[in-house]
């Protein structure tokens, strides 16, 4: 959030015709829409043209599936574009989770052999790395990032715990529980100094950052372009250039198995691949309708609204500061503390969540780190002001209720 309070809230988005930008989304009215950055959200000009390809796929599927791979190839031409790669570095993966899972599969087993993720890692990321450590009989070294931690200090936690038995590096491009950056690319940069492969999990990056892979400095990164790119969930980009190119394979076996990188994956066997194809829809409606720049300044625009009114709101409730300092922070997402009691941990944030969608009618995300409960804010396009003041306003007394009834459960115990 920015130091001085944000008073002044963006004006909302239109589409082409005049009409608001939710228009474009089938979201439910009935509730608000607060959480992008776990689900993302599909414009319908894109679910149009997936249900157009399901049809298509349906209709003839002998002819549909031995044309897939052309295809495809055709589509990874214009992601590639879109994040400012080469298509031939890269490969479509159903999410980033699968992404690191083709990098875990790929790797030469070595006893004894450590891998280094970071306290802000993703859950299910993380998990893949433990039970690869497990194959291994080798262990997982997490680095301690404090959440404040500038660019420097990030820089030199991570770098502490690389050390000879290190046999992969995996760090976030934006932290999903904690809504910042980490300098992945000085990081990447000592690591393949060091000769340690890196993979950078860059989940929200596309579409949120403008070239996630500009001075890439690592061997694989993976990154979701269902989240802020808009596009059919099930869509997210492997893009490799190092030593581990050549050995990556798509998670299921084909008939594409012998096919160099990123060709073998492909075809992938009778999978549902329409999401691929119709994701250019998705990032091209938002750069015809408003321009990705535009968007983004916007969305960041917002997200510092949004947290100023809600943290405003949580202060004068509480008396504590809301305000979170998160080192290097990011486009479009910001957190606020929550009172006390809340979301201490990931179970507490998840039952938060469903409770606040159920009882409060919005769709939010609840993290924790350190046994602190932040909310997270991640807003987009079709978002607009009066969503957050609606929070401030209807869901944080809730929450301050919440917080109390918790604590007097405690104190009696």
């Amino acid at each position: 959030m920015s130091e001085t309070e944000v008073t002044t809230a963006p004006r909302p988005l239109l589409l082409a015709d005049g009409r608001p930008a939710d228009r474009a989304w089938s979201l439910d009215p009935a509730l608000k829409h607060l959480n992008h950055g776990s689900f993302g959200a599909v414009p319908l000009v894109a679910q149009e043209r997936q249900e157009l390809l399901r049809v298509e796929m349906e209709r003839s599927p002998v002819v549909w599936f031995p044309a897939l791979p052309q295809r495809l190839a055709a589509a990874r031409v214009e992601l590639a574009d879109f994040l400012r790669v080469s298509a031939g570095d890269l490969a479509l993966v159903p999410n980033a989770s699968a992404g690191a899972s083709v990098v875990y599969a790929a790797l030469t087993l070595r006893p004894g052999g450590e891998i280094v993720v970071t306290d802000h890692g993703y859950g299910a990321v993380t998990m893949g790395a433990e039970r690869l450590a497990r194959r291994w009989g080798g262990r997982v070294r997490t680095a301690r990032v404090p959440l404040n931690a500038d660019a420097d200090a990030a820089y030199e936690a991570v770098v502490a715990e690389l050390g000879d038995a290190t046999e992969l590096l995996v760090v976030d491009q934006i932290t999903s529980a904690t809504a910042r950056r980490l300098p992945v690319e000085r990081i990447g940069a000592e690591a393949r100094r060091r000769g340690i492969p890196v993979l950078v999990d860059g989940a929200h990056a596309p579409g949120l950052l403008d070239a996630p892979l500009a001075d890439a400095t690592y061997d694989v990164w993976t990154g979701n372009l269902h989240k802020w790119g808009c596009a059919p969930r099930g869509t997210a980009a492997l893009v490799a250039r190092g030593p581990l190119r050549e050995k990556l394979c798509p998670l299921i076996d084909s008939w594409a198995a012998a096919d160099p990188y990123p060709d073998r994956f492909d075809q992938q066997g009778t999978i549902d691949a329409t999401s691929y194809l119709a994701a250019p829809t998705s990032l091209g409606f938002i750069e015809r309708t408003w321009g990705w720049p535009a968007a983004r300044r916007y969305m960041d625009d917002l997200a510092d609204y949004g947290a100023s009114v809600i943290g405003t709101a949580v202060t004068g409730l509480t008396g504590a500061d809301s305000a979170v300092d998160v080192g290097m922070p990011v486009p479009g997402m910001r957190l606020v503390r929550l009172p006390d009691g809340l979301a201490a941990d990931r179970v507490e944030a998840d039952a938060l969540r469903d409770r606040v969608a159920l009882e409060l009618g919005v769709e939010a995300a609840f993290t924790s780190f350190d046994g602190i409960g932040y909310m997270r804010l991640s807003a987009h396009v079709y978002n607009t002001a009066a969503d957050y003041e609606y929070f401030a306003e209807e869901c944080v007394p809730a929450l301050g209720k919440w917080a109390r009834e918790i604590s007097g459960k405690r104190s009696a115990q």
